[in-house]
């Protein structure tokens, strides 16, 4: 089906990232990552499953860009992974690591689709994890010399940079909740790590900018969240703010407006944590973005009193969890809501005047393969016509959407789902390495031309 809001001057892609497919973990002088360490850690990932070969992507380049190119899109957003560049996180470049993207980009380029790096997409190398991690101010500065080797090599074909995905899942996940690589359960060290993933995007767009000539488009990817009271009690608004201020505002607030929110610093002091800012650092966080990505997946509820009406925690903090819509539900367990891309992506573009583009958005569902690969995903399918209509509808609304790209092309790991949680719009046999399109690819194929010959009708 076409999009006709989308038909005109929009960008079309799939999206994966290094840890997730490239596989060949301890070839060319890669260095450990704090998934290759937290893979190790029993019970830490189903199965006890690990990124070692993943979709062998690594030795696959000229197969998958064959793929990528079928379906039709114009974009391929793809992560670097940065132990492979600089295996230590500190030093000179590796240069059999840079060779690998040299070739993906060069290939990508000669069938005539354009790279969209993103820097960090969760691998941090374990050297550096073991000096103190995104909670120590220095892995900031760690992360702009790294971001200067990746551009000294590929800048000069590579107009697209993404310094940071989801920053929210590298400090909540991985610092508090513990679900994530590297595992910690510290909240202090959560906030350290947000202030200082913000300083390492800042510090690295800077060289960036510096370094580069001609076109650029940077920007930083998160996976901002939409939420609403579950009533219009004031708990359940309360619970909303408070939700809202650590999952977005935290973030765009310093990156856009200079500032944390004076209501989020508040709600931290009261947890005895203050955020570790220097004179100059939001300053640096806040320099102009040209883009902003947007990884979206669901919405919540708030509610600000637990299953028997309190309204504070056994900790003593305000409670805040979210109650479901009542939907139907991902593989990842996820309520599907489409309309809530919709209001988030206005609440954006309303508060922020950014312009975005969807880097992330997809579904998991358990998939039934046929004796021959394929595998019939009206599920999947469901979910991408409801959410690119959603981007639509934002677009007429007069938001500044610039493109939308589907999570993910593959199956791969899923991070401490291991491989049982599917996001492909291209089905892998892990056993085989197999690669064969799903219905969704092919219907995200088919969209993508349909839309394209929309916008050449309505042309001049």
């Amino acid at each position: 089906m076409a999009f006709p809001a989308l038909a005109r001057d929009f960008r079309w892609g799939v999206a994966t990232s290094s840890y997730q497919i490239e596989g060949a973990v301890d070839e060319d002088g890669r260095g450990p990552s704090i998934w290759d360490t937290f893979c190790r850690v029993p019970g830490a990932v189903v199965g006890g499953e690990n990124g070692d070969v993943a979709c062998d992507h690594y030795h696959r380049v000229p197969e998958d860009v064959d793929i990528i190119a079928g379906l039709g899109v114009d974009t391929y957003r793809f992560s670097l992974a940065w132990p492979r560049i600089q295996p230590g996180g500190r030093g000179p470049a590796n240069a059999a690591g840079v060779a690998f993207y040299d070739r993906l980009v060069d290939t990508l380029l000669d069938r005539g689709i354009t790279p969209w790096i993103t820097l960090y997409h969760w691998d941090l190398p374990q050297e550096l994890e073991d000096a103190g991690g995104w909670p120590a101010r220095d892995t900031a500065y760690r992360f702009a010399d790294y971001a200067e080797l990746a551009h000294d090599a590929l800048g000069d074909r590579v107009v697209h940079w993404t310094t940071l995905n989801e920053p929210w899942c590298s400090a909540m996940l991985g610092y508090e909740n513990g679900i994530h690589a590297p595992g910690r359960k510290d909240f202090g060290a959560a906030m350290h790590a947000v202030h200082h993933l913000l300083l390492g995007h800042g510090l690295a767009a800077a060289r960036i900018r510096e370094r580069h000539t001609g076109p650029l488009e940077l920007g930083i990817t998160l996976n901002t969240g939409h939420f609403v009271p579950a009533t219009d009690s004031e708990a359940d608004r309360e619970a909303r703010r408070i939700a809202d201020g650590l999952s977005n505002r935290i973030y765009l607030d310093p990156l856009v407006h200079g500032r944390y929110p004076e209501d989020v610093t508040a709600d931290l002091a009261a947890r005895g944590v203050t955020m570790p800012v220097q004179d100059g650092d939001l300053e640096i966080i806040s320099a102009p973005l040209d883009i902003l990505g947007i990884n979206y997946y669901s919405s919540h509820r708030s509610s600000g009193t637990d299953e028997n009406g309190a309204t504070t925690g056994e900790d003593g903090l305000p409670v805040v969890r979210s109650v479901p819509y009542g939907r139907p539900r991902t593989a990842m367990d996820w309520e599907i809501v489409p309309e809530g891309l919709t209001d988030l992506l206005t609440r954006l573009h309303d508060d922020y005047g950014l312009p975005m583009i969807i880097t992330e958005n997809g579904a998991a569902f358990d998939d039934v393969a046929e004796e021959d690969g394929s595998v019939h995903d009206a599920d999947r399918t469901a979910y991408l016509v409801d959410h690119i209509g959603a981007v639509a509808a934002a677009r007429e609304a007069g938001v500044d959407m610039r493109g939308y790209f589907a999570w993910s092309l593959f199956d791969n790991f899923e991070w401490a789902e291991g491989y049982a949680k599917r996001f492909g719009i291209v089905r892998v046999d892990y056993d085989t390495q197999r690669r064969t399109v799903k219905d969704s690819g092919r219907w995200f194929a088919d969209s993508v031309r349909l839309t394209r010959e929309a916008g050449e009708g309505t042309a001049g």
